[in-house]
């Protein structure tokens, strides 16, 4: 009841006052009728506090998203099935469902009445255009009295959240190299330990058990080498997504960062539809392994929720990579990088691994003056024939690119990018 009073509203509250003031003037004229007026007065609004009071706690509502997973732009449909428990109907109820700004504004909508233990569905429509992880909810009813002289509002506290990933553009199959063993379209073989002379070995790494060292080989190179266990035939790839604030350029769902993001989707689900067992690292410290059925949906939610880190460094990433790197075929999606942070792109190379790089110039996110653009372009350049010298296939990225059309650069080889590197060298050169 007292939450009714609470609730009164302007209506139910000049009522009262006007029932106050209804007494009074019975009380200095006498006048009987007009006491009965104040009564009736006051009488309605008391019984609408008493009416929504009860009923507020009788309502029960559930919510479905469908679907609860959308690639950015698309829209999710948003169900709310609202039951009235108690024996009494309800008065007229307005129902807003709390959304983040991402989402659009807050739907609202009236349900005109609902009987004893009856149950009404509304529905409404979200889109997205910035990935991420948005919750839904709470709902707020509001209830109201058929005269309006009350109204609660009632806030349910359950929530649902809605992952917007990135987009993930279907790519053309084309024949890669590098992967290590062989459901893939290579279909090389791993070599299983057969016996002590003959045995696969690799270098030592932390962790690894000391009675799987092979001491010939450990003798032979002058580095402490493992047996290699015996692995099936399969193909292994390592999708590494570089989180440098300063390597991207662009502000929101247009930016070099975006980019990026989604070519790793896109990437990794058709790495995945291929046979490959999956690894996504990121430099904001993700580090995914996509071998399970689920495991697109693993990658994409956290491909949904990635954000650029500024105090990355391409150091650490590398690092997070060769802590389990097992070779086969590793796939790096980069922002603009110095020629000393493509040299440090080396040390992905070890372990037979096949490395292609897709390098960003995200410097052609943004208008530059035409000697800024030159210097950019230069330093583009020798960044790109630092990596092909270390061993990479270098793919160059520009703004307004399609990661489909690029694709199949990975199968050909990049002998075509490191000409025009090499020659943006020695013209650059030659101007110094």
């Amino acid at each position: 009841m007292r939450d009714g009073l609470r609730g009164l509203t302007t209506r139910g509250r000049s009522f009262l006052a006007a029932a106050v003031a209804a007494t009074i003037s019975a009380g200095i004229l006498g006048e009987k009728d007009l006491l009965r007026v104040a009564v009736l007065l006051a009488i309605l609004p008391l019984l609408a506090a008493a009416y929504v009071g009860r009923s507020r706690y009788k309502l029960a509502c559930n919510r479905s998203l469908d679907p609860h997973r959308v690639p950015v732009g698309a829209n999710s449909r948003v169900v709310l099935r609202l039951q009235n428990l108690s024996r009494l109907p309800t008065g007229t109820l307005l129902l807003e469902d709390r959304l983040p700004y991402a989402l659009g504004s807050r739907p609202r909508v009236v349900l005109e009445r609902l009987g004893a233990h009856q149950a009404s569905s509304v529905a409404y429509t979200v889109r997205a255009d910035v990935r991420g992880r948005y919750e839904v909810g709470p709902l707020v009813v509001r209830m109201t009295d058929p005269f309006g002289l009350c109204e609660l509002s009632r806030a349910f506290p359950s929530t649902d959240h809605l992952t917007v990933i990135p987009q993930v553009t279907p790519l053309p199959s084309v024949r890669l190299p590098g992967e290590y063993a062989g459901s893939g379209d290579s279909r090389a073989r791993s070599v299983a330990v057969h016996g002590e002379d003959d045995a696969a070995t690799r270098e030592y790494r932390m962790g690894d058990d000391l009675r799987r060292v092979h001491w010939k080989s450990t003798a032979r190179t002058g580095e402490l080498m493992v047996r290699r266990e015996e692995q099936p035939w399969e193909s292994r790839a390592t999708v590494v997504l570089d989180t440098r604030a300063y390597g991207h350029r662009g502000d929101g769902p247009t930016a070099s960062f975006e980019w990026a993001v989604s070519a790793a989707a896109s990437i990794s689900v058709h790495l995945r539809q291929a046979g490959y067992k999956l690894r996504l690292v990121t430099g904001s410290g993700a580090d995914v392994d996509a071998s399970e059925a689920a495991g697109d949906g693993v990658l994409l939610d956290h491909l949904a929720e990635v954000r650029l880190d500024k105090v990355g460094e391409l150091t650490t990433l590398v690092q997070r990579v060769r802590q389990r790197a097992d070779g086969g075929l590793i796939i790096g999606l980069f922002g603009s990088v110095s020629t000393a942070e493509a040299e440090l792109l080396a040390g992905l190379r070890g372990n037979g691994a096949t490395c292609v790089g897709f390098l960003l110039d995200s410097s052609t996110w943004l208008n530059l003056p035409t000697k800024a653009r030159a210097e950019a372009d230069h330093a583009h350049g020798a960044a790109a024939l630092a990596m092909l010298q270390s061993g990479w296939r270098v793919i160059g990225v520009d703004h307004g690119t399609g990661l489909p059309a690029l694709w199949p650069q990975a199968a050909r080889g990049s002998q075509g990018f490191a000409l025009r590197a090499a020659m943006a060298e020695t013209v650059a050169g030659g101007m110094r």
